[in-house]
């Protein structure tokens, strides 16, 4: 770089360094914001129509005004106001006008969504809808099976609609826990309250014939009891708006409406209203976006630590330690020690917040972390080691749920795990110590086959719309590169076949997307993620980080402006983008930059 490179660079880095801490809430954390949903808000929109459509009219009308306000000029919905119609949520939308906007009314707003859609699925012909749906999922009738009530209530799918919408077994909800597991559910394992509240209202709209009808209906009694019970304080399942009000429309429509769950629910979907008329696919991702941001701020910090005022780091630290579950979890049955996306009630402990926790309270605790400090990492590394999967990945929430992709071992999950084990090293019990080092081993040993003939690896919680398949190799190919160079005892080709895949993926403009040089537009988000993994290199790979961080400086407007783009996935593939993310990628990038020898 030029002098004048690096000066605008370090007026950049300063400019987003000051952003970012602005971005803090009065006690110090972070909570960013996510995107407006329109997913969520059908489907928010459905819910309290079948709860009680007089008494929450107002927000009924609300949403569907939105959902006109911001449909696509093509006339479907995407999961965010920037992201491309999808078949999931232009079928979402157009069911919630079918059900709450009565006769005539939004008419020209449904007869667009209707012609996107029979240009997507072929017609509007019920069976042919349906088939669209399970096509999209295929195995995992996560998602699948939502959309499709949500349709039977919208009308959309025919006098004989509810045969249509797939089985699902509620009954298991009776079982012991640690069975599920081993069952090959046909949802994933953050899913049990839709398999419980939906496969209700199908069995109770749709009966089967047989003896097994009396058997199932015995079984509600139980599972309807089970519901209650891990449904968390603040009503909001996951504190995601879509789960939360499929499970809120299933029980209203099938005659549960007095289920002690409804009440909690709505509850929460009208807490969670935003002023527009809208609502986000989740409440926030506060613990993560802190623990980013944490980690965005140490990046060219003196001795790797946040730059942050002492008693700043001490608050930062206590919130993050009060995050950490020290029971176990009634959702997920997860062990204690791990931490979730938010310090809402909603929340799951989960491998990546648990070990971006990790290595934000290292940085955070400094050279000598006080006792309670070296306990909640033990803690933290000891939960991570009981969710390791037998081919030696990580997986999000539940060790053995391998049947279907978001419960299968991660690449991305893997990497950001053996970041915090090595944090770690040489300052915890020399017992669990030993354990996370074999650990290790097999986890790399995961990473090596996981690795595409290209040199990369595909994540599972980060994608880009502008991709054939979606995926986001940028994202795990950064990831796993940033892993292994921490590593002081990796090398070899496959890290440099990562590198070097990296480096060539860098579009012409000196930006990032999500793949291949050229397959998709620069972002932000992702280039600086892979500028992040390719700082300090030699050679080619370090000048493509310098081109990179030359990008970011004026696509940022010197640390100016950041706008964000839809890279996230969230449950079941629902897209969404944060306002934290451009701001903490690029503080950690230009911050990698400026600390690299020059």
């Amino acid at each position: 770089m030029t002098e004048t490179e690096r000066r605008d660079l370090a007026e950049a880095l300063a400019n987003t360094r000051a952003a970012l801490l602005a971005e803090r809430v009065p006690e110090g954390y972070w909570v960013g914001e996510l995107s407006t949903s329109a997913l969520s808000t059908a489907t928010a929109v459905m819910a309290l129509h079948l709860a009680d459509p007089d008494a929450h009219g107002g927000l009924i009308e609300g949403g569907l005004r939105w959902l006109e306000a911001n449909q696509n000029e093509d006339g479907g919905w995407g999961d965010t106001t920037v992201s491309f119609s999808n078949i999931s949520t232009t079928l979402l939308a157009w069911s919630a006008f079918g059900l709450a906007a009565g006769k005539g009314r939004f008419r020209g707003c449904q007869r667009r969504a209707e012609g996107w859609i029979a240009g997507e699925v072929g017609s509007l012909a019920p069976g042919a809808i349906a088939r669209s749906v399970a096509a999209r999922y295929g195995k995992d009738r996560t998602f699948s099976v939502p959309i499709l009530m949500a349709c039977a209530y919208g009308g959309r799918l025919g006098e004989d609609g509810w045969e249509r919408v797939m089985a699902l077994p509620f009954e298991v909800a009776a079982l012991p826990r640690e069975w599920f597991g081993a069952m090959r559910l046909p949802v994933v394992s953050y899913a049990l309250p839709a398999l419980i509240a939906i496969g209700y209202a199908r069995f109770k709209h749709a009966p089967p014939g047989g003896p097994w009808r009396a058997l199932r209906a015995r079984a509600w009694d139980k599972a309807s009891r089970v519901l209650a019970e891990i449904q968390p304080a603040s009503g909001g399942f996951l504190e995601a708006t879509p789960l939360t009000s499929f499970v809120t429309m299933a029980l209203a429509g099938s005659g549960q409406g007095g289920h002690p769950v409804v009440p909690q629910a709505v509850g929460f979907l009208r807490a969670s209203v935003r002023a527009d008329g809208s609502w986000p696919i989740d409440t926030d991702l506060a613990t993560w976006g802190t623990t980013l941001a944490v980690k965005a701020l140490a990046a060219g910090g003196a001795a790797g630590r946040p730059r942050l005022a002492a008693r700043d780091r001490e608050r930062l630290l206590g919130w993050l330690l009060d995050q950490q579950y020290r029971e176990r979890h009634p959702f997920t049955d997860a062990a204690p020690g791990g931490w979730a996306w938010t310090d809402l009630p909603g929340g799951v402990p989960d491998a990546d917040d648990t070990p971006g926790a990790l290595l934000a309270i290292h940085l955070l605790a400094g050279d000598a972390p006080a006792a309670d400090v070296v306990a909640a990492a033990e803690a933290g590394i000891g939960w991570l080691l009981g969710l390791q999967n037998r081919d030696g990945g990580i997986p999000t929430f539940c060790r053995g749920w391998g049947a279907l992709p978001f419960d299968r071992s991660s690449p991305d999950l893997t990497a950001h795990t053996l970041r915090a084990w090595d944090a770690w090293r040489g300052r915890i019990d020399p017992v669990l110590e030993t354990r996370a080092e074999l650990a290790e081993r097999r986890a790399l040993a995961y990473l090596r086959n996981e690795q595409g003939e290209d040199g990369s690896w595909t994540p599972l919680w980060f994608g880009n719309q502008h991709l054939r398949e979606e995926n986001n190799k940028t994202y795990g190919t950064a990831s796993v590169v940033r892993a292994l160079r921490e590593l002081p005892e990796v090398g070899g080709d496959w890290l440099e076949r990562g590198v070097l895949w990296l480096a060539a993926a860098q579009n012409i403009d000196g930006g990032w997307g999500g793949g291949a040089s050229g397959a998709s537009p620069s972002s932000i988000e992702e280039t600086a993620l892979a500028v992040s993994a390719l700082a300090g290199l030699d050679g080619a790979a370090g000048e493509a980080a310098e081109r990179g961080a030359r990008w970011l400086v004026k696509a940022t407007r010197k640390g100016r402006e950041f706008p964000p783009s839809p890279i996230g996935f969230y449950f079941a593939k629902l897209w969404y983008h944060e306002r934290l993310y451009p701001l903490v990628w690029t503080a950690e990038a230009l911050g990698r930059v400026q600390e690299a020898p020059r």
